[in-house]
């Protein structure tokens, strides 16, 4: 297979009620290329191993396991970006998690017929459906209502959930040596959307090719606003983030410090609400161009936190958009 176009890497961890979806919507893929299925399980503690196996042995020369016996994630290290992109061959690579699947058969050969014809382009994405654990579909991650150029602008001020991970094609040796900060980030998407954005464009295509599970247990969002000390991890989350923009920022020589400068304040925004500091909350930029419903609802997180997480958030919500 020293031909390979496209190298999939996915990340599994107790998986074992999706991995064989994610697997299937790989292998469903028609293509004029060869592609490689590069799966890491980091450590599952369920049957998501026994299941890769199953695959490994009907597709050996397709499907390229690596069974981790220490969970990768608990110690800090991403796994796509140092474990699975190196042993990568293909020309670009392609994301998917162990509990996300793809929904087009033609979506890798889409997005590698844009990218094989404009090789300016440095990074392609798409529209991706949002489902439910029971397969339950909710929305869709769609930043365009038409497929088009990502001006950086937006990849910066978007943050990470901007474009969906699950959708995401690029050149392989664009991230064979990412900058340091890449790997310090509490979160690999957002650094790796930014820096591939400012080392050509980002080209989003308007269609539904694949699904991103929300509310899984285990997930990293689920982690974050769950537990006695949610707090302080949302506040360290904040700041680890504010940290690798500032390294971005340095990065591409200040090319774009006034997005990234907006970026980070609206972090600060977010940390004042959940430190309850009401005094930087009104000072801050974000706080003088909201309107009086999103002031309240600022102050209803900040006063009442679990009461706007169960009951208010959506309440707002209807408010904001029913006006």
């Amino acid at each position: 297979m020293s031909d390979v176009l496209v190298s999939i890497n996915c990340v599994s961890y107790n998986h074992e009620d999706f991995i064989a979806e994610a697997i299937e919507s790989f292998l469903m893929q028609k293509t004029n290329f060869e592609y490689e299925i590069l799966i890491y399980d980091d450590a599952s503690t369920d049957s998501t191993q026994e299941i890769i196996r199953r695959y490994e042995k009907k597709y050996p020369n397709v499907i390229k396991p690596i069974y981790g016996k220490v969970n990768q994630y608990s110690r800090g290290l991403k796994v796509i970006g140092s474990i699975n992109n190196k042993r990568a061959r293909g020309k670009y690579i392609a994301l998917c998690e162990g509990d996300d699947y793809w929904t087009n058969p033609y979506k890798l050969q889409k997005q590698v017929d844009y990218m094989e014809n404009n090789p300016e382009c440095t990074l392609c994405a798409h529209t991706v459906e949002k489902v439910s654990v029971k397969n339950e579909k909710i929305g869709y991650e769609r930043p365009y209502d038409k497929s088009t150029v990502c001006p950086i602008s937006d990849m910066i001020l978007g943050g990470g959930y901007f474009v969906g991970t699950v959708s995401l094609l690029f050149p392989r040796k664009l991230m064979e040596n990412p900058p340091e900060f890449y790997y310090q980030s509490p979160v690999g998407d957002y650094p790796l959307q930014i820096i591939l954005s400012s080392k050509g464009y980002t080209y989003f295509i308007d269609e539904a090719m694949a699904a991103y599970r929300v509310g899984g247990k285990g997930s990293w969002s689920k982690k974050q606003s769950t537990g006695k000390d949610k707090r302080n991890k949302q506040i360290k989350h904040a700041n680890e983030v504010i940290s690798m923009l500032k390294q971005f920022n340095n990065y591409t020589n200040y090319e774009y410090s006034e997005d990234i400068n907006k970026k980070i304040k609206y972090y600060e925004f977010k940390n004042a609400i959940v430190q309850r500091d009401y005094i930087t909350i009104r000072s801050n930029d974000f706080y003088n161009i909201l309107d009086i419903k999103k002031k309240f609802s600022v102050f209803i997180k900040m006063i009442f936190p679990n009461f706007y997480q169960k009951v208010y958030k959506e309440y707002i919500k209807y408010l904001l958009y029913s006006s």
